[in-house]
């Protein structure tokens, strides 16, 4: 076996790699004079070949030692192989150092931006600057959700941050996982960064995900409410069937006020939709006829389409309901009435939970 061979099967790096290499020192030890400019234009070029073929810069000197060592005389090798087993021992040593940093700097970054979505003020404004935070501007928070909840360390983390980042050419980004989802965390200004986030999130995450857009507030508490108003958009996406998988706190602010007096939520709900138990199967599939009308405003024949019926059906089911609780769809005082009535329902899980 030829010293190449013997370096690449010892090493793991390919023999192209260092067929340069050895004519060099050749020619050196037999001239005393060191490489020319097309030596080293050559040897350069198979650095970046190294490179592109994803060979670490540790294994090609190690290699390149190795391939004198094992054509030097006994003395010289001797030295070589105690120089081989010194740079291998700084390599370790530095290599430790840097993971031991990263690893302390991702503990760090987890225990901030968990400071930083809970509200918990030690230092958050000093620690914020680290990570390219002004808490005095306007913040807005995305999060994500798929079937499969994201933890600390999930790749896509950093390849989501990583591609905003490199969009907006702001560091003052952050993206991590809590609670299960996907958090971004982005100056107002931005106006473009949750689009962005969006655009990632749907072609890495599985069918059922879904966004939540909190509304742009100041300072280190209005992080924490843009977290809250993006993870309840999501919230209540799911508890009412909401078709959008891109859901705005900003336009689901009639939701709050509609749970904010419960007492009154329950009461408007009793009163107006308890008389659909009376109906042949139960209220459901009155309430899922009046969901489908509102949301193609109030145009019958696309309600039957999505509901899968007739649309003598969709309207035979709108007759029943106006004789069973003296309100009517085509009313709009008393549409009004129908729709947050319907609304409260999916809001308390009625009647399920009654």
């Amino acid at each position: 076996m030829d010293v190449l061979a013997h370096v690449s099967e010892a090493t793991g790096v390919p023999a192209d790699l260092l067929g340069g290499y050895l004519p060099v020192l050749t020619a050196a030890v037999s001239t005393g004079r060191l490489p020319g400019r097309d030596a080293v234009d050559g040897l350069r070029a198979l650095g970046a070949a190294a490179a592109e073929r994803g060979v670490p810069v540790r294994a090609l000197a190690d290699a390149c030692l190795l391939a004198r060592e094992l054509d030097a005389p006994p003395a010289e090798a001797q030295v070589l192989a105690a120089v081989r087993r010194a740079l291998a021992a700084y390599f370790d040593g530095y290599e430790e150092a840097q993971h031991q940093a990263i690893r302390r700097e991702d503990e760090a970054r987890r225990e901030f931006i968990g400071d930083l979505l809970q509200g918990r003020a030690d230092r958050l404004a000093e620690r914020a600057e680290h990570f390219g935070l002004r808490l005095a501007e306007g913040y807005v928070v995305a999060v994500a959700k798929d079937v499969a909840p994201v933890a600390d360390g999930d790749p896509l983390i950093r390849r989501v941050e990583e591609a905003l980042v490199t969009r907006f050419g702001s560091h003052n980004i952050l993206v991590a996982a809590r609670d299960g989802l996907l958090v971004c965390v982005a100056p107002a200004t931005l106006t473009a960064a949750t689009g962005e986030f969006t655009h990632h999130v749907r072609g890495s995450l599985g069918q059922g995900w879904r966004v939540g857009v909190g509304r742009p507030h100041r300072g280190p508490g209005g992080v924490v409410t843009s977290f809250r108003e993006a993870s309840d958009a999501i919230s209540l996406g799911e508890r009412l069937g909401l078709r959008p998988q891109v859901l705005r706190a900003a336009d689901l602010l009639v939701f709050p006020v509609l749970l904010r007096d419960r007492a009154a939520i329950e009461d408007l709900v009793t009163s107006v939709l308890d008389p659909l138990r009376e109906a042949r199967g139960g209220p459901e599939s009155l309430l899922e006829t009046l969901e489908a009308v509102f949301g193609a405003q109030g145009n019958q024949t696309a309600a039957a389409r999505k509901l899968g019926i007739s649309t003598r059906a969709v309207t035979y089911r709108l007759e029943r309901i106006r004789r069973l609780t003296g309100f009517s769809p085509d009313d709009p005082t008393q549409r009004f009435t129908l729709e947050t009535a319907v609304l409260g329902a999916r809001l308390l899980d009625w009647p399920a939970r009654d």
